[in-house]
């Protein structure tokens, strides 16, 4: 698959442009990225960030919500957006020859939006029916009740969606208020890739953006402190849901490959530790995996499992068991290498497509204010030597550096810290 280099760009009012050419496709993903998520609201505003985005949709001062809807269908294209703790995004996918209306219908939507109480109001009844799902979804739940309890009174434990009360509480200046200062040039990133020429792309975003005025204070942003905890609650369901979670590293730490290693062989595929021990060999959990969540300057590693009400204990001191095991001893060889590899191609195969690699655009220049090509992050990865990931599970599974968050039928469960310690 060949790649054009990618082409790092600003408009004079300071809004970036990123393009990658790939002459083989037929289409093109664009998407506007704003560097505001829901870490830059005060508690009050919790959840702006994301009904702002909601909002977008509802129609422009010129195009209803059916306008765009129709425009997008007539030719073919897919139009989406999320919100994150620390970025959002609004993208299209379309047919080549469709990049200048793409390009017209996302700078409606980010500069014009209309903001009717109407729409307001239907939104917010929306939006507390996606807060309910939650509550009745038990893996996104134990995940969500994690975070809260882990990053404590601090914006990135607060979730995205917001809560009822402050959900409700939002109006017409609110919302127009947060849009006009964060959806600013120097908060804009316009990301492009698939068969496009960056001159064009940047004289249609320059049409579309340029008269853009640069406003708006920059949030500060403080790291989180982490204490750890545990925390049991009761809920009447027919499993119980384990997340058990350890502080990790920001996005563009140094060890940052070796602790995607030591992730992908703890728990990130089929073959990896948690999966075999855990699940096949003693069939003690229908589901088990780790995770890693990196954010700019805090991070975690998370083991969520989902069992039997009975099998909580027995699940928890495997977790602990395997956690405390990649400390102790090197990882072999040709396990490592299992690792590196499951890696590299889970890497390679999520950036076939222009979507993929339009975000992984977005999100590099958020992150690390430069590209990183793909062979860098290969090499990256291939570097990594067993003592790496010793070193780095030693650094994250400090002694008494596990939270634990337990959701399901279990009353009376206990666990005492001591149960928890990663020595």
């Amino acid at each position: 698959m060949t790649h054009s280099p990618i082409v790092r760009d600003a408009l004079d009012n300071g809004l970036r442009i990123l393009t990658e050419q790939m002459t083989q496709v037929r289409s093109v993903s664009i998407g506007v990225w704003l560097t505001r998520g829901s870490r830059h609201e005060t508690a009050d505003e919790s959840g702006i960030a994301h009904f702002v985005e909601h909002m977008l949709f509802k129609g422009t001062k010129t195009r209803s919500a059916e306008d765009i809807a129709q425009a997008i269908d007539s030719i073919g294209g897919q139009l989406d957006a999320f919100t994150a703790k620390e970025y959002a995004s609004y993208y299209i996918k379309v047919l080549d020859e469709h990049l200048p209306l793409a390009i017209d219908i996302l700078s409606d939507i980010v500069r014009n939006p209309a903001f009717s109480v109407e729409d307001l109001e239907r939104e917010k009844k929306v939006i507390v029916e996606e807060i309910k799902m939650v509550e009745d979804t038990p893996d996104d739940l134990v995940h969500e009740l994690f975070t809260q309890g882990f990053w404590e009174n601090h914006p990135l434990g607060r979730p995205i969606l917001g809560t009822r009360e402050t959900v409700e509480s939002f109006n017409v200046d609110v919302l127009r208020r947060y849009f006009v200062d964060a959806y600013t040039p120097r908060n804009l990133i316009v990301s492009a890739v698939g068969n496009l020429e960056h001159a064009r792309v940047r004289e249609l975003v320059e049409d579309k953006f340029g008269s853009l005025v640069p406003m708006g204070e920059a949030p500060g942003e403080e790291a989180p402190t982490v204490v750890p905890k545990v925390l049991i609650r009761s809920k009447e369901l027919e499993q119980s849901h384990v997340c058990l979670g350890a502080s990790s590293y920001p996005q563009d730490h140094d060890d940052r490959y070796a602790s995607y290693v030591l992730n992908t062989l703890l728990g990130g595929s089929m073959s990896s530790r948690l999966f075999q021990n855990v699940r096949e060999k003693r069939g003690l959990a229908y589901a088990v995996f780790s995770g890693l969540s990196a954010y700019r300057d805090a991070g975690s590693f998370t083991v969520y499992a989902g069992c039997s009400n009975e099998a909580v204990g027995q699940v928890i001191d495997l977790v602990v068991e395997e956690l405390r095991g990649v400390k102790q001893a090197p990882v072999p060889a040709a396990e490592l290498q299992r690792s590196k590899d499951h890696l590299k191609g889970s890497l390679m195969l999520s950036l076939e497509n222009t979507a993929s690699r339009m975000s992984h655009l977005a999100r590099q220049e958020i992150y690390f204010d430069r590209q990183f090509g793909l062979d860098e992050t290969l090499q990256g990865v291939e570097r990594v030597t067993p003592s790496d990931v010793q070193r780095v599970a030693a650094d994250v599974f400090q002694g008494g550096s596990l939270s634990a968050t337990v959701l399901g039928n279990v009353n009376g469960l206990q666990i005492p810290r001591e149960r928890l310690h990663l020595d």
